[in-house]
């Protein structure tokens, strides 16, 4: 009777609950029973509206079988749902999969190894169909939550941690890639999803043991690593999510890579931080590289604060993603990127002053000297970045750059440049100075203007050629290599590199082209600017050997780059002027200095002469120096620059045969068709005005010995002043009186006030402005020399004149003309109608 009345019941249970029942053996070893599992599908597929009630069955068993721990019946039935997912593809497959997702969060739940990767597994395969119409209501924040943990199971077993790990990275690999595929994705990317899927992927990157550190894509892992190493599995699926990331979301998944490297102090060492991001840089897309740029700037702004190890390793990080960034899509926000560079340049030399100012003895000392070598790193590593983006930058863009930068060189006397000082002192200033120049050496680097004015225009090297950046020989050497790098448009430099005596120049083969008419409206404007610089740079006291080829460099390039017949004439007077200062001596330098001097101008005749190729120029130069190899080699740039170089007592006594001759040159360039009129005119410095007449420019806090080196040059014109003493004791009283009578304050009045005097005198200062700023400088310079002249011979005239003796003296004559002075001489009835100087 029980059997029939149990035969009755099975008979009157609903078919799906016994094709369902008939799957499952007596025995779960045997495992699913196949041919009742083909009915169950036919039976699905032929009636999908019965899936859900399907799927709800199975669920009810596995659940009644997870909590029993039968074990095996859980895997059949997980067998057969998996089965079922992949033969049913109809729109009623919606509530069987909520039952299948409940099913296998029933697995997840369960503290079983086995079971959390069996619904693992399963997920991954559900993860992998395509639905035909997109779920609005399903969410997966309960498996992002535990796949997300079981990526940090710390099981005790090792080989079971490594599979629980492993299954949860599958399983976070599978939620991205069924929510990206879904029309509801972007629930994947909010915040609280992204805290939870990056760190759980970084933290098991961090296994690996060796990174790549190569600039370029690393290797993608094979298939076999991908399932057995959770590391590469992990690398793999970060890929993959930052590959799908879009701009709208970039930043949501960029964010927690920083909050974990601060979390697990991975900047300091930050090979794994540079990984992560050569990782996300050719992951995403090209056009999205400066979202995670900017995304760098600002975690390195939040932590300024932080120790200098911690801000290199940013900072090194920012140079690996500008790497990789410069060879796509940079983005707009160019000058943001240096703006932020610069300014935390600025901060690591105030720290570094700070520290410098706040050390004391013992510990202290040793502390702050190890702060000062990792400041030195960040400000390197701001340098190399700012170099690397700059020389990548179009040339357009470079040139910005390279007025955004030289903006920022504090430049004393002026406050034009951007940058805030005030904290940093004298010396945090001048680091800051040779920082900003470093920089903008790197940007400057392999950068070929078409024009020389493009390249430095005036707003550029006026700041650049300041005198307060000639303060430190470090400095100028700076300002020359940006120099070069710029004016150095056909890769010559390098073949000109140590200064030397050029056997035959023809060797070295200089490429150069026809001098355009843009490079000689530059030198006629900014000619006299460079030579002065060059003129100056050659007499300061802190040269070294660096300096001097430096300068030899600059003087070669000018010749190259920009150099036609007059700016050649130009060069050799220059170089001539050199030559007599260092024998005249009136800087005061050292015998090694002067030497070095005479040893630049050599090398340089030498190079000047067999480039324009003047056969009688070139018998002269190699005669001097011919004659100098053998009586003063300490005179040439091999034997100078060498460590021990025997130096002369002095440089009066030498022979004229070892010094190269004005009248010679002018004779040899004069026989080829050279207008030498301008060699016999002494070359001197023209200063040049660096700031608006109407602006004076405030004193510098820097100050040199020295203001300026023209100050200590005579000038062309001697200085004459005539003082009139009236000495009333050798007088008569009423000669006093009479004179009183004459000259009284009506009559100075009337003398004065003429009418159209002050007109007059306001045309002839014009006319004389006009003439000094518009009128050659040899035309200034010969007439003030016409002017001397005119003064002497005037002044002679007056001392030999014939004067009648009158009753009494009514006065001296004092005049002093250069070094001599006459006084007491009798003044009478004497005009100077033509006495004029300016």
């Amino acid at each position: 009777m029980v059997g029939g009345v149990c035969c009755c019941c099975s008979a009157l249970r609903p078919r799906y609950k016994r094709l369902v029942d008939n799957i499952f053996p007596e025995d779960p070893k045997d495992g699913l029973v196949k041919a009742d599992m083909e009915k169950l599908t036919f039976y699905a597929v032929s009636a999908p509206e019965k899936l859900d009630r399907i799927g709800s069955y199975l669920a009810e068993r596995l659940s009644r079988d997870v909590v029993r721990h039968r074990s095996g019946y859980v895997l059949i039935a997980m067998e057969a749902l998996d089965q079922l997912l992949m033969a049913c593809h109809s729109q009623s497959i919606k509530p069987f999969v909520e039952s299948f997702l409940h099913m296998v969060a029933k697995l997840l739940e369960s503290g079983e190894p086995k079971l959390q990767v069996l619904g693992t597994n399963s997920f991954v395969k559900f993860a992998n169909i395509e639905e035909d119409t997109p779920s609005y209501h399903r969410r997966y924040d309960f498996f992002v939550s535990r796949f997300s943990a079981m990526c940090h199971s710390c099981h005790s077993d090792p080989e079971i941690r490594t599979e629980i790990r492993i299954a949860g990275i599958r399983g976070i690999q599978g939620v991205v890639r069924k929510t990206v595929n879904d029309e509801l994705r972007a629930t994947i990317w909010e915040p609280q999803h992204m805290d939870k899927i990056v760190p759980s992927l970084l933290f098991n990157m961090q296994k690996i043991e060796e990174v790549d550190s190569r600039i370029g894509p690393p290797p993608s892992p094979s298939a076999a690593d991908k399932e057995e190493n959770p590391a590469v599995l992990a690398e793999n699926c970060f890929r993959e999510l930052l590959g799908r990331a879009t701009f709208g979301n970039m930043n949501n998944a960029v964010r927690p890579v920083f909050a974990h490297l601060d979390h697990h102090k991975l900047w300091d060492p930050n090979e794994f931080a540079v990984h992560c991001f050569k990782i996300i840089m050719y992951s995403i897309q090209a056009q999205y590289s400066h979202h995670v740029i900017q995304e760098i700037l600002g975690h390195l702004d939040a932590r300024k604060k932080d120790s200098p190890r911690v801000r290199a390793g940013i900072i090194q990080v920012l140079l690996e993603a500008v790497a990789i960034a410069a060879k796509g899509s940079i983005g707009p926000t160019v000058l943001e990127v240096f703006n932020t560079l610069l300014k935390h340049l600025r901060l690591s030399v105030e720290f570094e002053a700070n520290d410098l100012q706040g050390g004391s003895v013992g510990s202290a000392n040793l502390n702050t000297s190890t702060k000062d070598n990792d400041e030195k790193i960040v400000q390197n590593a701001i340098i190399q970045t700012i170099g690397f983006f700059g020389s990548n930058l179009p040339d357009y863009q470079r040139s910005e750059i390279m007025m955004f930068i030289m903006g920022k060189v504090p430049v004393f006397g002026t406050s034009t440049h951007t940058l805030d000082i005030s904290q940093l002192g004298d010396l945090g200033t001048r680091r800051i100075q040779i920082m900003l120049l470093r920089s903008l050496l790197m940007v400057t680097s392999g950068y070929k203007a078409k024009t020389i004015v493009t390249a430095l225009p005036g707003s550029f090297l006026d700041p650049l050629l300041s005198p307060s950046l000639m303060e430190d020989y470090e400095l100028r050497q700076l300002v020359l290599e940006v120099m070069h790098n710029l004016m150095d448009r056909h890769d010559n430099r390098a073949k000109l590199r140590g200064i030397r005596i050029i056997p035959d120049v023809a060797d070295l083969k200089i490429k150069r082209e026809k001098i355009c008419r843009q490079d000689t409206s530059f030198m006629k404007k900014n000619g006299q600017q460079l030579y002065r610089h060059i003129y100056l740079g050659c007499k300061e006291e802190d040269n070294v050997q660096k300096n001097y080829e430096l300068l030899y460099t600059s003087l070669a390039l000018i010749t190259i780059e920009l150099a036609n017949e007059e700016v050649v004439i130009d060069l050799i007077r220059l170089a001539i002027a050199l030559q007599d200062s260092a024998i005249i001596n009136e800087d005061n330098l050292s015998m090694f200095h002067r030497c070095g001097i005479m040893a630049l101008v050599a090398a340089y005749l030498n190079f000047v002469s067999q480039m324009i190729a003047v056969p009688a120029f070139c018998q002269h130069v190699s005669k001097v120096i011919e004659i100098r190899t053998m009586e003063a080699p300490y005179f040439l740039p091999e034997h100078i620059f060498r460590e021990k170089c025997m130096l002369p007592k002095s440089l009066e006594k030498h022979d004229k045969s070892l010094c190269f001759l004005t009248n010679k040159i002018a004779e040899s360039l004069g026989g080829s068709g050279y207008s030498v009129e301008r060699l016999s005119v002494p070359y001197v410095p023209q200063v040049t005005a660096l700031f608006p007449s109407d602006k004076k420019p405030h004193k510098p806090r820097h100050k040199r010995k020295d203001e300026d080196r023209l100050s200590r040059r005579k000038s062309i014109v001697d200085t004459v002043s005539i003082q009139v003493d009236i000495l009333p004791n050798s007088i008569p009283s009423d000669d006093v009186v009479s004179n009183t009578e004459e000259i009284t304050f009506e009559a100075l009045k009337k003398a004065i006030d003429t009418s159209g005097m002050e007109e007059q005198e306001k045309e002839k200062r014009r006319l004389v402005i006009e003439k000094f700023q518009k009128a050659p400088f040899e035309e200034i310079a010969a007439q003030c020399e016409s002017k001397a002249n005119l003064l002497h011979d005037r002044l002679a005239q007056i001392l030999e004149l014939t004067i009648r003796p009158p009753p009494s003296p009514s006065g001296t004559l004092t005049i002093t003309s250069g070094h001599a002075q006459y006084q007491s001489v009798p003044v009478y009835e004497m005009k100077f109608p033509d006495l004029c100087v300016y």
